[in-house]
């Protein structure tokens, strides 16, 4: 079974800098970072594939964020720089067992979802 916990919300203002975890059990996966604002669509973020070697990150933070994982390749992080508040929301660690780089940042790619941690941007 597959267990998705991510850490590291919080808030922060705008301008600032954060960085959340997820740690993944039950193995090695395609990973990714979705997030979700009040009365809005589920967006992907960043993604990250198994080996680590390829990124995809979204063009609204694209230069400001950074996805990458530990070398167990079972973390994987999201720091997150020059935080907007429209940067602000649901944070939700998704792992895919096998995803297509060109789907990487959608949501139907992946099969396991973490329960989200909340990252508020004060203006």
């Amino acid at each position: 079974q597959v267990q998705l916990a991510e850490s590291g919300g919080g808030s922060v203002q705008a301008g600032g800098s954060l960085r959340i975890s997820c740690a993944a059990s039950g193995g090695t996966y395609n990973m990714a970072w979705f997030r979700q604002a009040p009365g809005k669509e589920r967006e992907g973020v960043a993604a990250i594939s198994r080996s680590g070697a390829r990124t995809s990150y979204a063009d609204s933070v694209k230069g400001r964020f950074t996805i990458s994982q530990d070398d167990a390749k079972t973390t994987v992080f999201l720091y997150m720089n020059s935080l907007k508040p429209e940067d602000a929301g649901m944070y939700y660690c998704a792992a895919g067992v096998w995803v297509a780089y060109s789907a990487a940042l959608r949501s139907s790619s992946y099969n396991y979802w973490g329960q989200g941690t909340q990252v508020t941007v004060s203006s």
